[in-house]
């Protein structure tokens, strides 16, 4: 399927400048089309506010390709088509007892573009989504098909998982699964920032994953636990037991948010903040997010908590997550443990740009990487700049797409051709 209709992200902060934009409805037709490209760039659920698949070749959608969860008990995996979203993924697992460890706050996002853009859900113990990931397929220039696995090719899948579609399109990712497992949910609020900031460990700790909202005004946040009945957490405790359902927006309505109460459900229905049937959101949006060293929390909420008068007109809410360090090349956690700190802004870039500015000011000299999928201010060199595999990963993309079929000025910002 073609259409020339422009395409535009989730939030309309990005048209896509696409000639061409493609939906292949066969592995056969979308190899025909990457040979006949010159520039070509994968397109996901469009959930990313930055113009990481942005291009001005053509533009391709995986969702139309033949859906297909092949789960191996034997090696303990389910390789799933490429477009799907999570949600259709989970039910599947679930339904056969298994699980993910972790899910974003989304449900909705599709697989190739969480895992491309290392996006993340929290927990002091689990890493970004692409962790789970053990083998990829994907077309490569020319419309080769190309096998890459954590076993078979170890020099080379730590860069190729999250790789911002720099290496092709991918057409089906292996993931990790383990046992079904059940999370109850719980809302404290009232709960001092104060005490957030000077017992992080504890609190990012008090449950299986925990996530923080505040507007940095409010001296109180609320904090959401989600429990895993077979993981203990620090025992932290504190503010007010919400006493019924939430929403992480003051004054939303709570009916796209999974179950709360502590009443306890399966994995795929609590560890997401929303449910997969109804579209979630705080209105028009804007969002940034940054990764920093977790030891470098309780600074952050310090500078954070000093711009929130200029925070206050251009935030609908904030939230602070943890992730674990990983080994992926391109990875924002890469070779750290790390605090998240996420800003959902109102769809005003004017207004928010030079909040953004200020809040990288902050931040960035506590170590902040940027989440490839949001809006940032700093620079493609600064940013490579951070990665300490950013070279390595340079000559993999020189390697294995010498004529630039996947580039497009994101990239070249980050890692510029010869």
């Amino acid at each position: 399927m073609l259409t020339t209709r422009p395409a535009a992200n989730w939030a309309g902060n990005v048209v896509f400048q696409a000639a061409r934009v493609h939906r292949p409805a066969s592995l056969d037709e979308l190899r025909r089309i990457v040979a006949g490209a010159a520039r070509v760039k994968a397109l996901g659920s469009g959930h990313s506010f930055s113009a990481v698949a942005d291009t001005t070749g053509d533009l391709v959608r995986v969702d139309g390709l033949p859906r297909a969860i092949e789960i191996d008990p034997s090696t303990g995996t389910a390789a799933v088509s490429a477009g799907l979203p999570y949600a259709d993924v989970a039910a599947a697992l679930h339904r056969a007892g298994l699980a993910l460890p972790n899910m974003a706050s989304l449900p909705h996002i599709s697989v190739a573009g969480s895992c491309a853009t290392a996006t993340h859900g929290s927990g002091n113990a689990l890493r970004v989504l692409a962790s789970s990931v053990s083998a990829l397929q994907l077309v490569g220039p020319g419309g080769d098909l190309v096998e890459l696995s954590r076993d078979a090719d170890p020099g080379v899948f730590p860069g190729a998982v999250v790789a911002l579609g720099a290496l092709g399109v991918v057409t089906r990712i292996t993931l990790d699964v383990e046992p079904e497992f059940e999370v109850a949910q719980r809302v404290l609020l009232a709960v001092p920032l104060d005490e957030v900031a000077a017992r992080f460990e504890e609190v990012s700790g008090a449950a299986y994953s925990v996530s923080v909202f505040t507007d940095w005004r409010d001296p109180d946040a609320s904090v959401w636990l989600k429990h895993r009945a077979d993981r203990p957490g620090s025992g932290w405790e504190g503010g007010l037991a919400a006493d019924a359902p939430v929403h992480m927006v003051p004054g939303m309505p709570t009916e796209s948010c999974t179950g709360q109460l502590g009443l306890a459900g399966p994995w795929h229905e609590r560890l997401p903040h929303f449910r997969p049937g109804v579209v979630p959101g705080a209105g028009e949006e804007l969002q940034s997010e940054y990764f920093l060293p977790r030891e470098a929390a309780a600074s952050a909420f310090a500078a954070l908590r000093g711009l929130a008068d200029l925070l206050g007109p251009v935030l609908h809410i904030a939230e602070v997550r943890t992730v674990r360090a990983d080994g992926m090349w391109l990875s924002p956690a890469f070779g750290r443990d790390s605090v998240t700190l996420h800003f959902t802004w109102v769809r005003d870039a004017a207004a928010v740009a030079p909040v953004l500015a200020a809040v990288e000011d902050r931040l960035v000299p506590l170590g902040a990487r940027p989440h490839w999928g949001k809006l940032t201010a700093m620079t493609g060199k600064e940013i490579a700049a951070l990665y300490p595999r950013a070279d390595r990963f340079a000559a993999l993309l020189r390697d294995r797409d010498p004529d630039g079929t996947f580039r497009n000025p994101f990239l070249d910002e980050l890692f510029p051709p010869d």
